[in-house]
């Protein structure tokens, strides 16, 4: 018998969130265990933050970041270099 994927999907149970668990419940197959959790729960977010998540929604294949999802976020860089900060 084959291991089960696990799949996490890190969610704040907005629609662009609930999007994205209908997309990976419509890709997983019997090998998958999807688990979709909400980002409110600090345990939650304290393992999202372990993974590398800086955005939602978010999801990890047996323990990665998906690459989709890796590198996305609000960051300082991104932010001035856009004009925030600048009259």
């Amino acid at each position: 018998m084959t291991a089960k994927r696990k799949v996490e999907v890190f969610s704040a149970g907005c629609p662009v969130c609930a999007d994205a668990v209908a997309l990976v419940r419509s890709l997983a197959c019997a090998s998958c265990e999807v688990d979709v959790l909400d980002m409110r729960d600090s345990a939650v977010a304290q393992r999202a933050k372990a993974l590398g998540v800086r955005s939602v929604p978010a999801v990890a294949i047996d323990g990665q970041l998906a690459s989709c999802c890796a590198g996305r976020g609000v960051d300082e860089a991104s932010l001035r270099a856009a004009g925030l900060g600048q009259p």
